[in-house]
């Protein structure tokens, strides 16, 4: 069971990256992705990580809420 809730949560957070547009930025390309993400990993803990994080948690949540509220719509 604790599998296919991990299988399941690697595979969101995937969705995750494919949605924020990197996979075609990157032209598919793991070592670039790999490497931008090690990039997001080390702007989180500097000296600056709560502002950061409270950043990107905005702008998340903007996103997934302009989205709902599209796929709403008629």
């Amino acid at each position: 069971m604790q599998r296919r809730e991990r299988t399941r949560h690697l595979i969101e957070l995937g969705g995750l990256v494919h949605k924020a547009g990197l996979v075609d930025l990157t032209d598919d390309d793991r070592a670039t992705l790999y490497g931008a993400l090690l990039e997001l990993a080390a702007r989180a803990q500097d000296e600056n990580a709560g502002d950061v994080l409270a950043l990107w948690k905005r702008r998340g949540k903007r996103a997934f809420d302009a989205e709902a509220e599209g796929s709403e719509a008629p």
